[in-house]
């Protein structure tokens, strides 16, 4: 992205956004402790690994937006500060959950890929068998050897490289199969990320990338990702935890079952909400942010309706699980925006879902500043 970006363009009419007047209602306390979990209303951590161990797992299959995902919950959003966290191994992007891309901090990777591993792969290899590619188990041994030697010695390669070496070395490399190899050798905790190369991800060693910890029993581990999950991002249900995470009902109940004390329930909406116990405020300024697309915000939970009108998810997520960049005020996702470019800028332009609901312009401008900010720094 340019370090250059133009002003931010508005389209609304109308009156201040009712939202921003919390009245207490349920659907506001939801919203209010929400933002407060997520780090979006009075960010509390400065530096990015620990803003990730806080949220357990940060959504990150776009790359770069997902880099803004954890910029925009720090007190000083800085890309450089988050390229640094996953060039030294602190922050590391790989597959534990569900399958898809996460950032997890390198602390917490290998107890969270020892609790999912066996699903994720699973998971891969229903998606090869559909496929009708022929990937044996001796094929994926020989992948993963092949690939401690070429990136041993801290040696990060993008994935085109890793496709090019193996080509080389006779393996068959056509229909996305390094991809499937790559994953593979991701569950079995062979490979992560490694430091970006002229703003493309890379691979490394998980052994050379991150120093080893020690590990957590199943008990421990599920007792960690269920804390993770419900201080971050509470309120929320039972089969949201288990949407995100990833695990069994079986597995999700007894991790809940494990932090109770730590948890209160409430219901609403004929849903039970776990709200985990913390201290947070009500921001007394209007909140308002952009959201990157894929945002933690609306992708970890299964019911998402509680933060945005129903009428309006489409807009926000299509059916096949895309989901678009939106807007957040006062902890409702209240419209769209994206960027255009023209020459060496970047523009910025802002819908709402409803005309009615308008949001301060200071608020919007020190949204887009600190949006501007994070990839200039």
């Amino acid at each position: 992205m340019s370090d250059v970006l133009g002003e931010v363009k508005f389209s609304y009419s109308g009156q201040f956004c009712q939202l921003a007047a919390f009245n207490k209602r349920k659907e506001d306390m939801i919203a209010e402790i929400r933002m407060a979990g997520h780090q979006l209303a009075e960010p509390q951590f400065d530096n990015p690994a620990d803003l990730v161990g806080w949220m357990g797992a940060v959504q990150a299959q776009d790359y770069d937006m997902a880099k803004w995902a954890v910029g925009v919950r720090l007190k000083r959003a800085a890309l450089s500060r988050v390229n640094e966290a996953l060039t030294t191994g602190e922050i590391v992007r790989t597959h534990v959950m569900r399958p898809t891309w996460h950032f997890v901090a390198g602390k917490d990777v290998r107890w969270m890929r020892k609790l999912t591993g066996m699903r994720i792969r699973k998971a891969v290899d229903s998606w090869v068998k559909s496929r009708g590619l022929d990937i044996s188990e001796a094929q994926y041994t020989r992948c993963n050897d092949l690939l401690g030697k070429m990136l041993s010695g801290r040696r990060c390669l993008t994935r085109e490289e890793i496709e090019t070496e193996m080509g080389q070395a006779g393996v068959p490399v056509a229909d996305e199969r390094v991809r499937r190899y790559i994953l593979r050798a991701e569950v079995e905790g062979i490979v992560c990320s490694g430091a970006d190369r002229e703003g493309k991800p890379t691979y490394a060693l998980l052994d050379e990338q991150v120093a080893p910890v020690p590990g957590l029993v199943k008990e421990e581990a599920l007792a960690k990702l269920a804390e993770c999950y419900f201080r971050s991002h509470s309120p929320a249900t039972l089969a949201d935890f288990v949407w995100w995470s990833g695990l069994t009902v079986k597995e999700a109940k007894e991790a809940v079952g494990l932090i109770s004390g730590q948890l209160q329930r409430e219901c609403f909406d004929s849903r039970e909400f776990l709200i985990y116990l913390f201290a947070h405020e009500a921001g007394k300024k209007p909140v308002v942010h952009f959201l990157p697309p894929y945002d933690e915000y609306l992708i970890s939970y299964k019911e998402r309706t509680t933060v945005i009108a129903a009428e309006h998810c489409p807009k926000a997520f299509n059916r096949w699980g895309i989901f678009y960049p939106v807007l957040l005020s006062q902890g409702w996702i209240v419209g769209n925006w994206k960027k255009t470019f023209r020459q060496s800028e970047v523009l910025l332009s802002v819908s709402v879902f409803n005309s009615s609901c308008i949001i301060s312009e200071d608020a919007l401008r020190k949204a887009e500043r600190r949006f501007r900010d994070f990839w200039k720094n």
